[in-house]
């Protein structure tokens, strides 16, 4: 708590009743709500010295009152830990004198004039301006790399090869897809060796993942070194406006190969690999740098356009499969609450509904989804099975089609290679020139 919160705050049973009791609306917002993940690289009494020094330096010392409950279980993927801390933070704020303040206040919409613009209901119209940032979004980025930051120097001063980025990979440049929550029922099912929908989608997103990072970063490598390529052979042809000849670079690298040849078998095979390298060039009629600069142009875009496609269908199977278990949730769950309306005393029935406020609000959670779904108040489950079931197949189809960008993007590798290769020994080459000249112009002055 900061120093001015009243020392009776300290129990939380207080605090809280106090929180509610101040408020006049019944459907008031009472508290701000974080869920954090905590650091399994670090020890138990190190993320709590973490969590305190954090939520001292950006909670409390801004007047705020946390209230905070941290977390052990084992409740990640194989039974891996999941420390995390769960925190609570009124939205008031607190006077000097300790007593509550207003959440905002009131600033007065004005005419041309400077009057007071009446709202036709017995006031004036007017704009409610938040007391504190504690609810911006400018805020809330600000903690969470404030915590990012926590966290890294705490890496570094543990000497671990490890970081967080507040970021989304969105925000990151990372093109990855994104997997659909479980849960733990789902968790529960997949430990014991039953195969659920949510747990193939993420499997086959896993794998479409691996596949799309390797694309990138071979693409990225193969980028690497046509720049390498170009910038070089464009140092040497500066006078001609013609973009170098792939397949006069590739002649050098066979005549390099064949000169340190051991025998005739040697040359045999070297010549079948420049014959398919050629063969392969040829197809695509590759004969300049800039040819070969425009096709890994136009490959990125085919292999931009398919992520993309699979993004927007694993986005539908997502939005799919969360509204079948609403469906499913409010089918379970319709029986608890028809029970609740059918029982007329008052006292009677806030007692069941608060026996069953779990269940109750699952099934307030699937109406409102479903509602808004369907807003004629017909289900099409059977429908909705049915567009899974079609898209989950499109989906593996459409990753199937990234193995033959693999493939191609192996025969590109290779050309790469003998790229990287020449430019290797022209660079030595050069090196070694000016050396010589600079020691020949050393002899002559003295």
């Amino acid at each position: 708590m900061p120093p001015h919160a009243p020392e009776r705050f300290k129990d939380r049973e207080t605090l809280w009743n106090e929180v509610e009791k101040i408020e006049k609306h019944p459907k008031a917002q009472l508290a701000y709500s974080f869920d954090i993940a905590l650091q399994n690289e670090f020890t138990r009494e190190e993320n709590m010295e973490l969590v305190r020094q954090f939520l001292q330096d950006e909670f409390v010392s801004r007047g705020m009152i946390v209230d905070f409950v941290i977390h052990e279980k084992d409740a990640g993927e194989n039974g891996n830990p999941n420390p995390h801390f769960h925190v609570l933070c009124p939205i008031r704020p607190l006077n000097p004198d300790g007593s509550w303040g207003a959440k905002q206040r009131r600033e007065y919409i004005r005419d041309a004039h400077g009057n007071r613009i009446p709202n036709g209901k017995g006031d004036y119209e007017f704009n409610a301006i938040p007391t504190t940032d504690w609810g911006s979004p400018e805020r809330l980025e600000a903690w969470r790399k404030a915590w990012a930051d926590c966290c890294n120097a705490k890496f570094e001063e543990k000497q671990l090869a490890v970081k967080v980025d507040n970021r989304s990979y969105k925000r990151q440049g990372i093109e990855q897809i994104p997997t659909v929550h479980e849960g733990p029922a789902v968790r529960q099912m997949e430990a014991r060796g039953i195969k659920t929908d949510k747990g193939n989608l993420n499997r086959l997103i896993h794998a479409t993942n691996q596949k799309l990072r390797e694309i990138t970063r071979r693409i990225k490598e193969l980028w690497e070194i046509i720049q390498e390529a170009k910038e070089q052979l464009e140092k040497e042809e500066q006078a001609a406006k013609q973009s170098p000849n792939l397949i006069e670079i590739l002649n050098q690298y066979l005549e390099q190969r064949n000169a340190g040849a051991w025998s005739n078998r040697a040359k045999v095979k070297n010549l079948q690999d420049y014959a398919q390298i050629f063969n392969m060039l040829y197809e695509r009629r590759l004969v300049t740098l800039a040819d070969f600069e425009n096709y890994m142009r136009g490959f990125q875009d085919k292999s931009n356009t398919m992520t993309a496609e699979l993004k927007q269908i694993s986005s539908r199977m997502k939005e799919l499969s969360d509204l079948i278990r609403y469906a499913e949730d409010f089918k379970r769950l319709a029986p608890v609450y028809e029970e609740m309306n059918a029982i007329k005393f008052k006292k009677k029935r806030e007692a069941f509904a608060a026996e069953h406020e779990s269940e109750l609000r699952l099934f307030h959670l699937a109406k409102r989804k479903l509602d808004a779904a369907a807003p004629d108040h017909k289900i099409p489950l059977s429908e909705w099975k049915k567009e899974l079931a079609e898209l989950s197949e499109s989906y593996a189809e459409e990753s199937e089609k990234l193995k033959p960008l693999r493939a191609e993007l192996k025969e590109l590798y290779s050309i790469k290679s003998k790229l990287d290769t020449i430019l290797r020994q022209q660079s030595t080459q050069e090196i070694n020139e000016n050396r010589k000249e600079n020691y020949a112009q050393k002899k002559e002055t003295h």
